[in-house]
Parts: C-alpha cells; sequence; structure tokens
C-alpha cells in the first residue's frame, strides 16, 4: 500500500517525541508536518539528539491547508486544541487524538472533568474511545480516534474483561496506581518546583483524578447502571517513565484465582500487547518499559474470595504514542505490530 501522510500536532512533548520515533521507523508512514507552537522553526533534535539520523520535516505552526494532502493527524496537545482542528477534517482526515478531547461521551461531562467547555461537541459523536483490544471491530466506521488515558489504559484492560464475565464484586473496587513524573509533561518540574521529584512519593487528584471519568464511563457501558464503587488513587513516582496500577478486588461466591487468570488468558489469546503472567508473578515497570506491552498478573491475598491484579504499562507509549499508532495500524487494515516492534 502507498505510504500514509501523516501529521503530528504537539511532536516536542515526551509523547510526541516518542511518537516521532515510532512513525519514523514505520515502513507504511511518512511524516510531511511537525507542529508546535513555541517549538516553530527548531529542528526535532533539539529535543531529543537520538533523532539526529533521521531526515525530518522542522517544525511548523499548525496551518488548515496542511490537512489537503494528509491522511492522519495525531494530537499530543494541552485538552481543548484537538477540537479546534477537528472542525477542519475532511472525510479523507483521521484524526487520532492522544489527550482527552474526546474521551467523554457528552460534552456536559468534559465541562464537568476538565472545566472547559467543548468547542466541538457535534463530533463527540462522530468520535469512539478506543482501547484497541476492544475496538478494534468497530474502529473502521470512524474518523476520530480518542486514545485512552495512561492510568485508564493500565486499569480498564485487566478490569473489563472480569466486569463483562461479572465474576467480581463491583460495590468495593480499589485502585493505587502509581506513574513516572513523565506523565505530568514537560512542565513537570516547573508544576513540582517545590517537590523534589527524584527522591519523594506525591499523591495527587486524591478522590477526584479526571481519570476516574473514563474508567467509569467504560464500566458503566458494560454494566448499563450505576452500581459500582470505584476509588483510584494516582501517585507521582521518582522514577521517569512507566506505571503499575495496583487493583483490589472481591469475586463473587465461588470464582478463584484460577478463573479470574483463566478469563484473562481466554480475552487476551490473541492479543499481541497484553502478556498475563502467570499467577502471583510480580512483575514491575522494568518488564515493560520502551514497549507497547501490558503485563498483568493476578495474586492471591490471605482471603480466599480477595486478590490483587497488577498491570504495567510504559505510559509515553501503550499509555500514549504506542497505543495511537496501534488504533491506526487497525484503522488503515495494518498488522497493529507495524512499528511497534
Amino acid at each position: 500500500m502507498p505510504k500514509l501522510n501523516v501529521l503530528i500536532s504537539g511532536s516536542t512533548g515526551y509523547i510526541g517525541i516518542e511518537l516521532v520515533k515510532i512513525l519514523s521507523k514505520h515502513k507504511y508512514v511518512k511524516i510531511k508536518f511537525l507542529c508546535g507552537n513555541k517549538s516553530v522553526g527548531k529542528k526535532i533534535t533539539y529535543y531529543d539528539k537520538s533523532l539526529n539520523s533521521i531526515n525530518l520535516p522542522r517544525i511548523t505552526k499548525f496551518k488548515k491547508k496542511y490537512l489537503k494532502n494528509i491522511d492522519v493527524i495525531f494530537t499530543a496537545l494541552p485538552n481543548g486544541e484537538a477540537q479546534k482542528i477537528s472542525k477542519y477534517l475532511s472525510n479523507h482526515n483521521i484524526l487520532i487524538d492522544i489527550a482527552a478531547d474526546f474521551r467523554l461521551n457528552t460534552a456536559k461531562s468534559y465541562l464537568k472533568w476538565y472545566k472547559q467547555i467543548h468547542f466541538a461537541p457535534k463530533n463527540i459523536n462522530k468520535s469512539i474511545y478506543s482501547l484497541p483490544e476492544f475496538s478494534e471491530n468497530k474502529l473502521k466506521n470512524y474518523n476520530i480516534i480518542s486514545c485512552p488515558g495512561c492510568y485508564p489504559t493500565s486499569i480498564l484492560l485487566p478490569l473489563i474483561p472480569l466486569v463483562r464475565k461479572r465474576i467480581i464484586n463491583l460495590k468495593n473496587i480499589i485502585i493505587d496506581s502509581k506513574s513516572g513524573y513523565s506523565g505530568a509533561g514537560r512542565s513537570v518540574h516547573k508544576k513540582y518546583k517545590n517537590l523534589n521529584l527524584y527522591e519523594s512519593i506525591k499523591a495527587y487528584g486524591v478522590g477526584f483524578h479526571r481519570h476516574n471519568s473514563e474508567i467509569e464511563q467504560e464500566i458503566k457501558k458494560i454494566t448499563k447502571k450505576d452500581n459500582f464503587n470505584i476509588t483510584f488513587t494516582p501517585h507521582l513516582t521518582p522514577m521517569f517513565r512507566g506505571i503499575l496500577s495496583t487493583i483490589y478486588i472481591e469475586t463473587k461466591r465461588g470464582y478463584k484465582l484460577s478463573d479470574i487468570n483463566k478469563e484473562f488468558e481466554k480475552t487476551f489469546a490473541n492479543k499481541k500487547f497484553v502478556h498475563i503472567k502467570k499467577p502471583n508473578s510480580l512483575i514491575s515497570t522494568n518488564d515493560v518499559i520502551n514497549s507497547n506491552f501490558c503485563y498483568i498478573s493476578v495474586c492471591k491475598t490471605k482471603f480466599k474470595n480477595k486478590f490483587i491484579i497488577l498491570s504495567a504499562i510504559d505510559n509515553l507509549i501503550k499509555g500514549g504514542s504506542g497505543q495511537a499508532v496501534q488504533n491506526m495500524n487497525i484503522r488503515f487494515n495494518l498488522p497493529q505490530s507495524t512499528g511497534l516492534l
């Protein structure tokens, strides 16, 4: 097939750089435009020297006219910006957003959680929230693809199969997630200038983190009710990248650890990027760094009907750029692993 012409807007952030690295090696992609604001006129190598040997365009300011000959637009921008670009799309353009602009089902929910008015509410219904392991059969019907947040990716991959099969009690799911500080973006050092990022751990968004919205939204799509209780607490840790989510669950009567593990193995049997480890495996972020993989392990506790699920991803790849490329590959009937392995 001919190469896809790609534009990356927000190309100099941590996720944007990873996207450039992946797509520059993707055999079906030609990067036509790298767009930014403060970085206009610079080479991408200013932000990452490892791209020095690759011939890439200089960074320019986004212009509507660029979309005329572009197949795929990746947006790794602050919330609110992809909405504006979505208004310029033609039928041949596919927009893949790595921010939150199309993650929530309604403009009202977006205002509630992100404290911003949605600029393109009509396009919400034209978009799909795409965790690729569960949405691959629907993707081809949409030209606006919304990638899940990094935390929800690590959480929903193991939770969805168990909720679908009604294996777990939904009244008390507790999630403790720890992320590398790259998840806060390049401004993290300015944002937390009084916090020693390299020698401390910080809880934040306690009780009301924005990612609660999409976790609850996706669970409700399955249950069709609000009959669940999920407590989610994220933490910023003294490492650059990676997420480890620890999920505390209680099974319904009769379900054992082996039942959970069998459901995981069945669900992800043909999913290249999700690895189910042996029960009680103590996985770590080191297992998945610089990859598009998610590792999942279910562990026993001293209580016979309570279990702990461990889920590890690289927040910049499976939780960002890699998942976006995986969605693109599915949308264009390419092998999901193209450019990712």
